[in-house]
């Protein structure tokens, strides 16, 4: 049952980066990492897929070889994050202490990539 969930969503965290690909609201990255962890987890066929697809593979290899992750990318992240989450937790979460919670989540987010390496773009 574990693995069908995890199957599922890798999938639906692909589908997500697909649309993120189009719609500039949406970041691309964290939602293609959070699937090749999924199917990581999960799937060999479909992990071994995404690391060799020619969009989505070079993000996930740097990131996993620790070369890093594009510059545009991390940016992109960033800025989504601090753009989408505060606005959202203030306007829709009435518990002050969920908001809390959630403006902790966003700062340890934003740490988190700011803290990856940054790929040289070609």
């Amino acid at each position: 049952m574990l693995r069908l969930l995890l199957i599922a969503a890798g999938w639906l965290s692909l589908a997500l980066g697909i649309v993120g690909v189009v719609v500039p609201l949406l970041p691309t990255t964290p939602f293609v990492l959070l699937a090749a962890a999924c199917f990581a987890r999960s799937s060999e066929r479909f992990h071994h897929w995404l690391l060799g697809h020619r969009f989505f593979g070079p993000i996930i290899q740097g990131y996993l070889d620790g070369s890093g992750i594009p510059r545009r990318a991390k940016v992109t992240a960033v800025s989504m994050v601090l753009l989408t989450l505060p606005p959202s937790t203030v306007l829709l979460v009435p518990s002050r202490p969920v908001q809390v919670a959630l403006f902790l989540l966003a700062a340890l987010l934003v740490i988190y990539l700011m803290r990856l390496p940054t790929r040289k773009e070609n």
